[in-house]
């Protein structure tokens, strides 16, 4: 598959893109009430990591490139904490919640190391 933009090929944005909609569709089984709690909470956080790892890319700066990957690296942190929850209040299994632990460390160390590759390029730069 051919993309338009430069942040479509990174491995770190599709697994993000892929998790987000992973998100969106658990969530749909969320309690009602929850709706405008945990739910948006959830969508918003995983959207913030691929909105990140984007708008980082097109960065032109190694420092800017470095602070939006850092963002993103926040937001998985964010997603992660929200699904423990959501598995003590029991709208996540522990099954499911030990698949999104996989991929979110996955995803976490691949952000991980696009935000060193940039500090490092920065201080090569100076």
């Amino acid at each position: 598959m051919e993309y338009k933009y430069a942040f479509e090929n990174l491995e770190v944005w599709q697994i993000a893109r892929n998790l987000t909609v992973s998100i969106y569709k658990s969530t749909t089984d969320y309690p009602e009430y929850e709706k405008y709690g945990l739910v948006n909470q959830l969508r918003r956080a995983s959207i913030s990591i691929c909105s990140n790892l984007a708008e980082g890319n097109a960065r032109t700066s190694a420092l800017d490139r470095a602070h939006f990957f850092q963002i993103a690296y926040s937001s998985t942190m964010e997603v992660i904490n929200q699904l423990i929850i959501s598995n003590d209040l029991e709208y996540v299994s522990e099954i499911k919640l030990n698949e999104y632990r996989e991929i979110i460390e996955k995803l976490s160390n691949k952000i991980n190391a696009l935000h060193k590759s940039q500090l490092n390029k920065n201080s090569r730069s100076r």
